[in-house]
């Protein structure tokens, strides 16, 4: 017999879930204290959401035994994306009998039954929620797929509602539309209302015929943009119907991607503008001292002044190195990964870092340490932006902490800082390109926020992956992963 639901816990919990909602939480924290809830009242061992993009899937929240899958990618073309996102919608998978290294991971952990099912909106795929169970559990029943296809469900719902769901931009439910169409009379309302336009505005037929446009229309054969107030824009055009002066045709397209871009462009102008703008006046400063009053300054003035050069050419260095990394999607590219040792990596990376920060660093590197598959040279990069994070983001002169493990197939290093920590429902988003916390406030903690954009982007071509977790006790907890070599 299977061991039974505890329906009294998932009930109480999923209210506690449903207060949280009524009290303005949304996104991750909700997501993750439902599958908090669910986990002890299904009897699993792990609980895990994936939420799938245009490009694949990423687990971006897991409780349990499945903790450390938090940020793994799940790229389009894995046997196991694959796997999730055909057949029916809920399935009971063996992970030893999967193909492809994420399911064998689980499976070497002893988790090797899995209960899988996704979460749909109007039949798009927007997630899948997996419940896992230990080797030696009983097997779960009909009672317990009907329970993990509910819960799926009320995850959809949240990403329905766009309430901090899809915790990436371009996650599933922005992605672009086909065009909606729609015919308004001479009053302005609505005559035609085509599917399109109910994915596109969320609006069903019988919310919009005989209704006013739910946005503005400009003048016949000109194009408006306009935005929405769940933040997506709609690229709008309009013309008479020929014979019909009555009635226009309205059409309708969500440019939400394009504008994205867009606004990444010109932040992009701006954000390079002033982070290189600081150094380099700073530099011609000090500079200029020197040459216009060499004869008038002390020893200790002239050594000073080259210091503060020398720094902020520094600065300014790794500062050039990122913005053009970016602009090239620079990492590994097509170099093979090569077993290196990862101890020896992160000790000489930490040496290289600037004084400031390398007196603060605290190594804790296990001497039998296992080798990493990767890219050795760019680890540097790697950890100098992970510590380099951590230092800007604590106190000065508190400890930044980096030690090392091995976990399974995988050895992972962490930076750890005791600073002002990283909100929940940020932990996804800071690797977001330009991303820069809640106030964007670059005064106070300057940058381009380009730093993890790029370090997801170098792990990731190592077959690694990267996440971010709040400390206990405060602070924040950068973990990377890589191959075992």
């Amino acid at each position: 017999m299977p061991e039974r639901i505890d329906f009294a816990a998932l009930i109480a919990g999923h209210t506690v879930v449903i207060e949280m909602i009524n009290s303005g939480d949304a996104g991750l924290p909700v997501l993750t204290q439902l599958l908090r809830v669910a986990q002890p009242a299904l009897g699993a061992a792990a609980t895990a959401f994936v939420e799938f993009g245009p490009t694949g899937g990423r687990v971006i929240s897991a409780t349990g035994a499945a903790e450390w899958t938090v940020g793994r990618p799940l790229p389009a073309n894995d046997p196991a994306t694959v796997c999730l996102l055909s057949g029916p919608r809920v399935q009971q998978i063996r992970t030893d009998q999967l193909a492809g290294t994420f399911p064998g991971e689980l499976a070497d952990r002893g988790l090797r039954r899995m209960v899988v099912s996704r979460a749909e909106i109007g039949g798009h795929t927007v997630g899948s929620l997996h419940v896992i169970y230990a080797d030696d559990s009983d097997e779960p029943d009909d009672d317990h797929h009907a329970v993990i296809a509910y819960l799926a469900s009320c995850i959809a719902h949240m990403y329905g509602d766009q309430t901090g769901l899809p915790v990436h931009g371009d996650g599933p439910v922005v992605a672009a539309l086909a065009d909606g169409l729609a015919v308004v009379d001479r009053d302005g309302r609505v005559r035609l209302w085509n599917p399109a336009a109910a994915q596109v505005t969320g609006q069903t037929a019988a919310q919009a015929l005989s209704r006013p446009l739910p946005f503005p229309v400009p003048p016949s054969g000109q194009v408006l943009d306009h935005r929405l107030p769940d933040g997506r824009w709609l690229r709008i055009t309009s013309g008479d119907v020929p014979g019909l002066g009555a009635l226009r045709v309205v059409t309708f397209r969500d440019i939400t991607d394009q504008q994205r871009r867009d606004h990444e462009r010109d932040l992009f102008v701006a954000v390079t503008s002033h982070e290189l703008r600081t150094p380099v006046t700073v530099i011609k400063g000090y500079a200029d001292t020197l040459t216009d009053h060499w004869e008038s300054l002390t020893d200790a003035d002239r050594r000073q002044a080259a210091r503060v050069i020398g720094q902020r050419s520094n600065e300014l260095a790794r500062l050039l190195d990122r913005l053009l990394s970016s602009a090239a999607e620079a990492g590994p590219g097509d170099e093979p990964p090569t077993p290196f040792d990862l101890g020896d990596a992160l000790r000489a990376a930490a040496g290289d870092l600037p004084a400031e920060l390398r007196h603060r660093i605290t190594l804790d590197l296990p001497a039998d340490l296992p080798k990493a598959l990767g890219h050795r040279p760019s680890l540097a990069t790697v950890l100098t932006e992970l510590a380099t994070n951590a230092g800007k983001y604590s106190a000065p002169g508190s400890p930044v902490e980096i030690s090392a493990r091995p976990d399974g197939q995988m050895v992972s290093f962490r930076v750890s800082d005791r600073g002002i920590g990283i909100r929940p429902e940020h932990v996804e988003r800071a690797f977001d390109r330009f991303w820069q916390g809640e106030s964007g406030d670059r005064r106070g903690y300057p940058g381009a926020g380009l730093g993890l954009y790029l370090v997801r982007r170098i792990v990731e071509q190592q077959n690694g992956w990267v996440s971010l977790r709040p400390r206990a006790g405060g602070g924040t907890v950068a973990e990377v992963r890589l191959p075992r070599g």
